[in-house]
């Protein structure tokens, strides 16, 4: 499977003729993301809110042949999950942060949205969404040894701490974690930069790749969880 990220918490993943693109920010200057478009051609879109400008906006992911990509709002989905087009998807109940102070920033209260887990060319993935406070122990029980891949909401204040991330990641043992959802010079949310983040785990656990993509079947995995710092594409 490839991974390549997009900007944000946007990633396509691709395996054979599928290919998967995960929360879809709304491109173009502030109150859109800063972003650019996507433009690339998906079979499917998984979103972990429905209202959020950073995440859920599938305008510009083009489907095959001029149609469009199926579309899954996480958030409609039972609580036993979902196949679609042969991909699992299963939802985690989340919300952004019940601390930050959404009123005074953006005038809005904290939005629900969801973490979900898929898998894809034998490899499960797991994205945490927007959420902003540590993750449930029911949700780490379930996820426990059952994530490959963890793509890890990295630029606190809004999004979950990085402490909690932390014990998260120590709880659900990802055998890779990606970064994403940290500040970058074209967004214009008040984030902290991947860094920061990274200065929490010892050099030798982590890779810059140097690039926007990277490989990963399940004979490939590392033995124990590494960072893997892919550049931003948009």
């Amino acid at each position: 499977m490839k991974i390549t990220f997009y900007a944000h918490a946007s990633f396509r993943l691709e395996e054979g003729d599928l290919a998967v693109v995960t929360d879809p920010y709304t491109p173009g200057p502030k109150p859109g993301s800063g972003f650019d478009p996507i433009n690339e051609p998906a079979d499917l879109v998984i979103m972990s809110s429905s209202t959020d400008t950073f995440h859920s906006d599938p305008s510009h992911v083009h489907g095959r042949s001029g149609g469009r990509p199926v579309v899954v709002d996480a958030m409609q989905l039972p609580e036993e999950g979902r196949t679609v087009l042969g991909v699992p998807i299963t939802p985690f109940p989340a919300f952004e942060s019940l601390s930050y102070d959404f009123q005074g920033e953006f005038g809005r209260h904290p939005d629900a949205n969801a973490l979900y887990l898929f898998e894809l060319g034998g490899v499960r993935v797991l994205h945490l969404g927007d959420t902003g406070n540590p993750v449930p122990p029911e949700h780490l029980a379930r996820l426990a040894g059952k994530v490959d891949v963890l793509l890890a909401l990295a630029g606190a204040h809004a999004t979950i701490a990085h402490a909690d991330l932390a014990a998260a990641i120590g709880a659900i043992r990802p055998k890779v974690i990606i970064p994403m959802h940290y500040h970058h010079p074209r967004g214009w949310l008040n984030i902290e930069p991947v860094d920061t983040f990274l200065a929490g785990y010892p050099d030798g656990m982590v890779t810059r790749v140097g690039g926007s993509s990277i490989e990963v079947t399940p004979e490939t995995l590392p033995a124990e969880p590494h960072i893997y710092v892919l550049d931003q594409t948009r």
